[in-house]
């Protein structure tokens, strides 16, 4: 078993551009200390330096980072595309095995909408949309239903407060920014 039962686990999914950095990023500056920050980006492409390929390396270490965390009391976001055929079994055994409360959202954006955001972010230069295009996934839902789909209209503060309500996580006097 991984975690406490206080724990919570909070998986954010979804194409590239969706929003899934800057759901995390509001969610622990809301919460703040205490909320572990699992970040696929920083373990695949920073920390290993890997491509997204099956059964790279950075799978099992977000795995281990996740459980590490929820093993020391922090309530724990592991965030990024997380391709579904991949990363999947990993997720579903994570889950199985937490003995708190978890939480599984997909950020459900087509991919003209992906594009038009990834040109407003501070990497654009650093994909194209034909590169988006290769790794794009419509609708890569987990099996089992586990997952709570978030529709491409909810913007980032209403995405946020659904986050932090459905959790339980949301500080003592939170509102949402304007």
């Amino acid at each position: 078993m991984t975690g406490s039962p206080e724990s919570v686990l909070v998986v954010v999914r979804g194409p590239s551009g969706a929003g899934k950095s800057s759901v995390t990023a509001r969610l622990r500056a809301a919460y703040g200390r205490g909320l572990a920050v699992v970040g696929q980006d920083l373990l695949r492409r920073t920390v290993l330096r890997e491509r997204d390929v099956p059964g790279g390396a950075n799978i099992g270490l977000i795995d281990l980072v996740a459980r590490h965390a929820l093993d020391h009391g922090f309530h724990t976001v592991v965030e990024g595309i997380l391709a579904a055929e991949r990363y999947g079994p990993m997720l579903a055994r994570l889950v199985a095995d937490h003995r708190g409360r978890s939480f599984l959202y997909y950020l459900d954006v087509d991919f003209d909408e992906t594009v038009r955001r990834h040109a407003t972010r501070t990497q654009a230069a650093e994909f194209s949309p034909e590169d988006m295009a290769d790794w794009y996934r419509p609708h890569d839902l987990l099996p089992g239903g586990l997952e709570r789909v978030v529709g491409r209209h909810s913007g980032l503060e209403e995405t946020v407060g659904r986050i932090l309500a459905d959790t339980g996580l949301a500080p003592a006097g939170w509102t949402p920014r304007p």
